[in-house]
């Protein structure tokens, strides 16, 4: 035991530590921004950027590490290269944990629901924000675990990098053992110290896990050691917590399912304000006819007619619903309204122009800004299963778009947030994940997030059909608020009673094509086509039951 405590802090062994830290350290950093860069070029459409990176991942992990360190030993001096045991152990890691990190990276991407992108896109946000607010901070969630594995294995395989001279851990206990021969004591030393720095790591990815975590506290936190553990804010003594949020501290107890009734139209400003914005004179040059206009659109996907030939115009302030069985075309047009799929044929014109596309040598080429061209259409969009970022809190799933997109300023945002979320009755739910709330909230503040960048247009694409019946009002009551105050809309639902009463035209379709429109009277009560009969009949039996 005296042997073992005398080479437990002896310096010689503990400085070979501090170089197998090193190089981990490094190596880590510079191959995860390389397996980064992996990552994308194995995703990317182009075989030019994908195939490259598909061999280099393929050649560093079907070959031995010791081997690829003892071939940059000996191959870069030959090249011209000396850069010492060191450095080259460090660039021998970096190239092997790239590919495995890559691969993890790529994983935790694919692992992110489509849904999160789409949505994003339809806020305006381009790739690269995306990336950086959407898709990374949920992807982490499955890549931290792997790479703080890889992390720790990087750190004990640093004795490999003995066989190419650095002086680390091990070749230090070795070179201990070999003049005294003590290898009990020496090597279990070693082998506590490895330990040690293995269990201060282990911490750290125990923190990022914790703070990426869908369960994690989002209420403002208490110092260091809180934030680490995930203890709430300590209360003072006879009253609240202080925050220094603007909005009232949360509740713990997670919400009701029922949740909280929308307030009165005449005490909503916020969400009526922007409505009212909505419906103002069009700067545009186009069409001021018709704010929305789709002329003879198709749409296939891969060689499936989804729509063959629409014609459909709205006026400005005009509540126009989209109504007909799943697969006749409906939440493609809304999709192709905000330019979120490419028009095959035909166009489609917002407030008089093109989103998204331009006209070159007589024909509609998509522009290569396509994210701003989404942005300053200003279309709102409302998705059937909400498509809320899951990492974010309510209130910042509402003021992403307005800070990250059109550069508002952060204070203003907020309060625009806390206000549009008093407008839908959960300011109290301001800080909640998500995930916390149900259905019928979580489409609501989906609501508040598209209201947030002040649209022109809003886009509901079955706001209702995912929530249980007895959530569908709350929805639908913030629905009809907008109506009346004169939002341009385009809603996709089933909901005939909705439909009746706010509907200013319904238009039925099937078949990829308008079969009948016309006033709710007329298609609703008194339907012409024998297909718009049909399906009204199977939708009041469905009721009846």
């Amino acid at each position: 035991m005296t042997e073992f405590l005398h080479y437990l802090v002896d310096p010689f062994l503990w400085r070979g530590l501090v170089v197998a830290i090193q190089i981990t350290a490094v190596s880590m950093a510079l191959a995860l921004v390389l397996g980064l860069l992996l990552a994308l070029m194995r995703e990317s459409r182009h075989a030019v950027l994908r195939l490259p990176a598909a061999f280099y991942t393929w050649l560093m992990r079907g070959t031995p590490l010791l081997l690829q360190l003892v071939f940059l030993y000996t191959a870069l001096p030959s090249l011209g290269f000396s850069l010492g045991p060191v450095v080259t152990a460090m660039i021998g890691f970096t190239m092997n944990e790239a590919a495995f990190s890559g691969e993890i990276i790529r994983g935790g991407i694919t692992s992110v629901g489509k849904s999160q992108v789409v949505a994003a896109s339809s806020l305006g946000m381009g790739p690269v924000l995306t990336l950086r607010r959407v898709i990374m901070p949920q992807a982490l969630r499955a890549i931290v675990p792997a790479l703080g594995n890889n992390a720790i294995s990087m750190l004990k395989f640093t004795s490999l990098a003995s066989v190419i001279a650095v002086n680390e851990l091990t070749l230090r206990s070795q070179t201990i053992v070999a003049t005294n021969f003590e290898f009990f004591p020496v090597f279990l030393a070693a082998g506590a110290m490895y330990l040690a720095a293995t269990t201060v790591m282990g911490f750290g990815q125990s923190a990022l896990e914790r703070k990426f975590a869908l369960d994690r506290p989002t209420t403002p936190q208490a110092g260091f050691f809180a934030r680490a553990v995930g203890l709430p804010r300590r209360r003072p003594k006879g009253g609240a917590a202080t925050t220094p949020e603007p909005s009232p501290p949360v509740p713990a107890d997670p919400p009701s399912d029922a949740g909280a009734a929308a307030p009165a139209p005449e005490t909503a400003g916020v969400a009526d304000l922007i409505a009212r914005q909505a419906t103002a004179p069009s700067e545009s040059s186009g069409d001021s006819t018709h704010f929305v206009s789709c002329r003879n659109v198709h749409k296939a996907y891969e060689g499936r007619q989804i729509l063959t030939g629409v014609d459909l115009d709205v006026q400005q302030g005009e509540v126009v619903v989209l109504m007909g069985p799943s697969g006749s075309g409906k939440s493609t047009l809304l999709r192709l309204i905000n330019h979120l799929e490419d028009v095959d044929d035909g166009e489609v014109l917002v407030d008089g122009r093109h989103v998204g596309y331009e006209l070159k040598d007589g024909a509609l080429r998509p522009v290569s800004r396509l994210a701003q061209a989404r942005a300053e259409a200003r279309i709102g969009m409302v998705f059937q299963h909400f498509n809320l970022f899951d990492h974010l809190t309510v209130l910042d799933n509402i003021s992403i778009a307005p800070m990250r997109v059109y550069g508002r300023d952060q204070t203003e945002t907020k309060e625009l947030a806390l206000a549009l979320l008093r407008d839908v009755g959960l300011e109290q739910h301001a800080h909640h994940l998500p995930h916390r709330l149900s259905g019928g909230q979580q489409q609501r503040v989906a609501i508040a997030r598209a209201l947030a960048i002040q649209p022109k247009l809003m886009l509901f694409d079955e706001p209702t059909s995912a929530l249980d019946p007895e959530l569908v009002g709350e929805v639908l009551q913030v629905i009809r608020r907008l109506a009346e105050a004169g939002m341009t809309m385009l809603v996709v639902t089933h909901e005939v009673r909705f439909a009746r009463e706010v509907a200013d035209r319904v238009v039925f379709m099937d078949g990829g094509k308008v079969v009948e429109q016309g006033t709710p009277q007329d298609v609703l009560d008194r339907p012409s086509h024998p297909r718009t009969q049909r399906f009204l009949n199977l939708v009041a039996q469905t009721e009846g039951v």
